[in-house]
C-alpha cells in the first residue's frame, strides 16, 4: 500500500495570502500555489468567480500635532503607504478604496457613497476617541476593526468590546453588527481577516444547481443571506446530457480513475464508464448555468430509477478540481462546502458521522470524499474504488486520507444565522464492510459528551475540511452576522 501523506495541515494566516478565495490555501501543504496557479489547477477555471472584492479601507486617527499615541509628530502618511503596500501583496483579490475619517461626520459621508463595497476595514492608526468604527459597524455592513499597536489600541479595545457585546446580545441576528477584530503586530493576520470578505463576495456571485428535489424555504434563506443563486432542476436535463455524453470521453475518465486508484474492488469497467458519462453530464450542466456547485438527490434518484448511474465519482472529481459536488440534494451542506472552498482553497466533504465514546473518536463516514484534501495543486492521497455498501451497486471512492492532522467540521445554517463547529485529529482510515466506504476516524478535540448534544437540531450531516480553520471561521461568521456554536 502506498504510504499515507503526513503533512502539517494547520491552516495558518500565511495560508490565506493568496486571497481568502479558492487560491488561498494553495500556499499551504507545500504546494506553492499562487492565485493564478489555482485557476490553472482547476479543471473548469472559467466557472470560478473572478470579480475582485471592493473593500473600503478607512484610516481613523487624530492628527499628531500634539501629545498623542503613538507619539507627537507620528508620520501617519508613511504608515498608510506601508499598509497599502502590504495589502497589495497579501490580498490580490481585493481592491482597496482608501479613505480617512477623523470624526463621525467623515464616517457618515463615507457610508453614503459606498453601495458597491463588499465591506469595510477600519484601521485605527492613532488614538482618536471619535466613534468612527461604531458608526461604520452600525450600518450593518461587514466590518473589520484593525489596531495599529500602540496607536489605536485604546479605541480598538473599547469599540471592539462594544461590537462583540452587540453581536452576542442581538435577539434578531439579521440586525446584529457584523464585526471581526484583529489586534496583532503581524500584518498577515489583518490580511487574513480582510480576505474573508473575498469569500463573502464570491458566494454572492455563485450559483448552485439543485437536482431532483423541490426547493424549500431554505432556498430563500440562502439567496437572502449568502446572495447565492439556487437553480432547481428535475432529473430530465441531467439525463438528457447523460444519454448524449461522449462515450470515448467517458471511457477516458474511467481509465483515469482506474489508473490513479490504488485498487478497484467491486465496480466493473462498464460501471465506471457510466460514472464517467454522469460526470460529463454534470459538468456540462454546470457550464450551461455557470454554476460553481451541484447537489443531486442521488439516493432518491437512483433508488427510484430516475437516474441510472450514481454521481459519486463525478462529485469526487469536482471536489478535487476546486468546484463543489455535494450529496443528497443537501443545500445547507453544499453552501458550507462552497464557503469552505472559497475561504481555504480546500475541499470539504459531507459525512454521516458515527461516534465511538470508547476511543474518544468521531468517524466521518460517506461515499464521496476527495483525495486532494489540500486543494487542487496539493498532494494526492491513495484511494480505492468501491461499490456502495448499502446496495452493493454503482461506483464510489474510499479515500485513504492523511493522518495526524487537525480537521475542522462545521455546518452553516443561513435561516438561523448560525454555524456549528468542532475539531478532531485524524488518526485512522477505518476499513469495515459496513455503512459508507470512506470512514475517517478522528480524536475529538474537546468534550465528546457535549458532541452528542446538537444532532436533533442540526441533522446528521456535517462538512469536514483539513486544517485548523477555527479563526478564519470565527471571522467569517462574525462578518456574516452568524453565531458560532462550538459543539465539542
Amino acid at each position: 500500500m502506498k504510504s499515507l501523506i503526513k503533512l502539517d495541515a494547520g491552516l495558518s494566516r500565511r495560508s490565506f495570502l493568496g486571497g481568502c478565495g479558492a487560491c488561498a490555501a494553495g500556499l499551504a501543504a507545500g504546494s506553492g500555489l499562487t492565485a493564478s496557479g489555482y485557476a490553472a489547477a482547476a479543471l473548469q477555471p472559467d466557472l470560478l468567480p473572478k470579480a475582485k472584492a471592493k473593500v473600503r479601507l478607512v484610516f481613523s486617527y487624530s492628527p499628531s500635532d500634539g501629545p498623542i499615541w503613538p507619539n507627537i509628530g507620528y508620520d501617519f502618511e508613511k504608515r498608510k503607504n506601508e499598509i497599502l503596500k502590504q495589502f497589495a501583496a497579501d490580498c490580490p483579490e481585493i481592491e482597496f478604496l482608501p479613505a480617512v475619517a477623523h470624526e463621525v461626520a467623515d464616517a457618515k459621508r463615507i457610508l453614503e457613497g459606498d453601495a458597491e463595497v463588499a465591506g469595510y476595514l477600519v484601521y485605527l492608526l492613532g488614538l482618536g476617541w471619535a466613534d468612527v468604527p461604531d458608526t461604520i459597524a452600525a450600518s450593518g455592513r461587514p466590518t473589520i476593526y484593525a489596531d495599529n499597536l500602540y496607536g489605536g489600541s485604546g479605541k480598538f479595545l473599547i469599540s471592539y468590546a462594544k461590537a462583540r457585546r452587540n453581536m452576542q446580545q442581538a435577539t434578531d441576528r439579521s440586525k446584529a453588527w457584523r464585526v471581526a477584530g484583529v489586534s496583532s503586530r503581524d500584518p498577515k493576520d489583518i490580511a487574513a481577516a480582510a480576505n474573508c470578505l473575498v469569500a463573502i463576495e464570491k458566494l454572492r456571485h455563485s450559483t448552485v444547481l439543485l437536482i431532483g428535489r423541490s426547493p424549500g424555504p431554505e432556498v430563500e434563506a440562502i439567496q437572502s443571506v449568502f446572495g447565492t443563486k439556487v437553480i432547481p432542476l428535475d432529473f430530465a436535463p441531467l439525463n438528457q446530457l447523460y444519454q448524449a455524453a461522449d462515450k470515448e470521453k467517458a471511457r477516458k475518465w474511467a481509465e483515469r480513475w482506474i489508473k490513479e486508484a490504488e485498487k478497484v474492488i467491486e465496480p466493473s469497467r462498464l460501471e465506471l464508464e457510466k460514472s464517467g458519462a454522469m460526470y460529463l453530464a454534470m459538468s456540462e450542466l454546470m457550464k450551461q448555468h455557470q454554476a460553481q456547485a451541484i447537489t443531486i438527490n442521488c439516493l432518491g434518484g437512483f433508488y427510484g430509477g430516475k437516474i441510472t448511474a450514481y454521481p459519486c465519482m463525478g462529485f469526487f472529481q469536482l471536489n478535487n478540481d476546486g468546484l463543489v459536488g455535494a450529496c443528497e440534494a443537501d443545500l445547507r451542506s453544499t453552501l458550507t462546502m462552497l464557503a469552505i472552498t472559497y475561504l481555504t482553497g480546500r475541499p470539504g466533504y459531507i459525512s454521516d458521522p458515527v461516534i465511538d465514546t470508547s476511543t474518544n473518536q468521531i468517524i466521518y463516514a460517506h461515499c464521496v470524499a476527495p483525495n486532494r484534501v489540500f486543494g487542487p495543486g496539493g498532494p494526492a492521497n491513495p484511494y480505492h474504488i468501491r461499490s456502495h455498501s448499502e446496495d452493493r451497486k454503482g461506483a464510489c471512492v474510499r479515500s485513504l486520507m492523511p493522518l495526524d492532522q487537525m480537521t475542522s467540521t462545521l455546518e452553516f445554517d443561513p435561516a438561523r444565522r448560525q454555524v456549528i463547529f468542532h475539531q478532531a485529529k485524524a488518526v485512522a482510515n477505518v476499513d469495515e464492510d459496513m455503512a459508507c466506504r470512506t470512514k475517517l476516524a478522528a480524536e475529538v478535540k474537546g468534550d465528546i459528551d457535549k458532541l452528542l448534544g446538537y444532532w436533533d437540531q442540526w441533522g446528521w450531516h456535517r462538512v469536514t475540511v483539513y486544517g485548523d480553520i477555527k479563526r478564519p471561521i470565527q471571522n467569517l461568521a462574525s462578518l456574516m452576522g452568524f453565531e458560532l456554536i462550538e459543539e465539542a
